[in-house]
């Protein structure tokens, strides 16, 4: 068993108790980053190694004086793309970003440095966070470790491989839609994302500035749980920030269910729902029933309106936020340009792939005079009785069960040819950001194709804990205990 085999808190324990260093931590993600990353291209940058190196070293010496005493201390952990670190490139997976060095660290990063996590690199990702396949990136497609001809899903596709291939041994990603649930599910990994305004966003570069948060992606729920205890934290640098009386998430680890209520929305049961998923999402189901949870299905309502919503929102948002990309302050300018306009006009146009372009153009026209009211607003009241339709789901049920994806991960380049097939690839999970809520994926199980189903667990505001504690129970219980690249089964 390789270290990068290891769950990050294993690893963790293994470097505080002496039996590994952080030198031989680090220079087994880099030589599994060397071996891997020509077929899978998880990373846009990855560190020297004589840095990390020498980085490694120096959080060894803080362990050994007691000085670093968290449960990630010395743990190669790895960044999705589009959060700023001083000094390290920060691309967005953009052309448009290519050469920006941030001159500040976006603040979950921060306080993954202080509890003396080992940053090995930045993530692979759709552009600007928009797509759900990592095939939209301008530094070329990430593939699937479980199947290098299929999608790892995204936007945080890169980081959900390099768990998954074994190039780190947990990773940072961005949800604003799905980003961190849909690609944990499509790699057989563990994807959380927390109740908006738990994690700062301060250092993110905004797509959907309501609706994006950042979430730990790791190996298992207890990684998951531990990471996020990590970076959780009130910022007055975020305006969205909240600041909670409990960041105890590890307490959750239990998997006493018994007596918890867990509702199914038959929405996400019905037409569009691969069988095996269904079967693997009610298997999940029996086995939370036979620890004594009480489990029932009812109707959640609104589902069919959460898409068209959220991309009106997710857009107009957009539009905005990606004006401050004009090729004046940082960033690609065009060469050749005719004054101001001109440069405007041909820094976005060279510097911008399709998927954004097409979100841009929506974004400006949904917010456009004469269509702000029938398409904006219509959206922002859709969000709100969604919001209202989890509120009364929630006064019934501890958690919300369901799939993570509709399909397991589809094959390179069958999405891009058609969006709207992509849009309709979150449909499980975005209305978790409508709605503020936290949601957690987990492996399910493998479909004959060999590829991982993920299980969704949705809980109320501020309630991560109860998704942790149904999460873990249910991890716990699942026949593919050993849960790795070759989809060993242990009964």
């Amino acid at each position: 068993m390789g270290l990068m085999d290891y769950t990050a808190v294993e690893l963790g324990k293994k470097i505080k108790a002496g039996e590994v260093s952080v030198l031989e931590a680090a220079n087994a993600a880099m030589d599994a980053i060397n071996a891997l990353e020509d077929n899978f291209n998880c990373y846009v940058t990855v560190q020297e190694r004589e840095a990390i190196q020498a980085k490694a070293e120096e959080l060894q010496k803080k362990i050994d004086d007691g000085t670093l005493t968290g449960p990630l201390a010395g743990v190669p952990v790895a960044v999705k793309d589009n959060m700023c670190t001083k000094g390290t490139r920060t691309t967005c997976s953009s052309k448009i970003l290519e050469n920006f060095e941030p001159t500040y660290t976006a603040e979950a990063v921060l306080n993954l440095e202080k509890a003396g996590a080992l940053i090995i690199g930045k993530t692979n990702m759709d552009e600007f966070a928009m797509g759900s396949t990592t095939e939209t990136s301008h530094y070329g497609v990430t593939k699937n470790p479980w199947n290098a001809e299929h999608v790892p899903g995204g936007s945080s596709g890169g980081s959900a491989a390099a768990v998954a291939a074994g190039e780190c041994s947990y990773a940072l990603g961005s949800d604003t839609g799905g980003s961190i649930r849909q690609p944990a599910s499509y790699c057989g990994i563990v994807g959380m994302k927390p109740t908006y305004g738990t994690v700062s966003r301060y250092g993110l570069i905004a797509y959907g500035s309501s609706l994006d948060q950042i979430g730990p992606m790791a190996k298992d729920v207890t990684d998951c749980a531990t990471i996020l205890e990590t970076i959780a934290s009130y910022d007055p640098k975020d305006s969205t920030s909240v600041k909670r009386e409990d960041y105890d998430f590890t307490s959750a680890l239990t998997e006493d269910v018994k007596g918890m209520r867990i509702g199914i929305p038959k929405d996400y049961m019905g037409e569009g729902l691969d069988e095996e998923v269904k079967a693997a999402v009610l298997l999940a189901a029996k086995k939370l029933e036979e620890k004594g949870a009480i489990v029932e299905e009812f109707d959640l309502s609104l589902v069919e309106y959460a898409i068209p919503a959220y991309y009106v929102i997710a857009s107009a948002e957009a539009s905005s936020n990606l004006a401050r990309f004009d090729g004046v302050k940082y960033g690609y300018r065009t060469e050749s340009y005719e004054g101001l306009h001109n440069m405007y006009k041909k820094t976005r146009s060279e510097g911008f792939g399709p998927e954004v372009k097409r979100r841009i153009m929506l974004g400006s026209f949904v917010l456009s005079s004469g269509y702000y009211d029938a398409y904006y607003l219509k959206a922002l009241r859709t969000k709100a009785l969604i919001k209202q339709a989890f509120d009364k789901a929630f006064e019934k049920y501890d958690v919300i069960l369901g799939p993570a994806a509709p399909t397991t991960a589809p094959k390179l380049g069958e999405s891009l040819s058609d969006p709207i097939k992509m849009y309709l690839g979150d449909i499980y999970t975005i209305s978790v950001n409508l709605a503020g809520l936290p949601g957690i994926s987990v492996p399910g199980s493998l479909d004959s194709k060999g590829l991982p189903i993920g299980i969704q667990f949705i809980g109320d505001c501020f309630k991560e804990k109860n998704i942790i504690r149904a999460a873990y129970a249910f991890e716990q219980s699942r026949e593919f205990v050993n849960w790795s690249l070759n989809g060993k089964e242990e009964k």
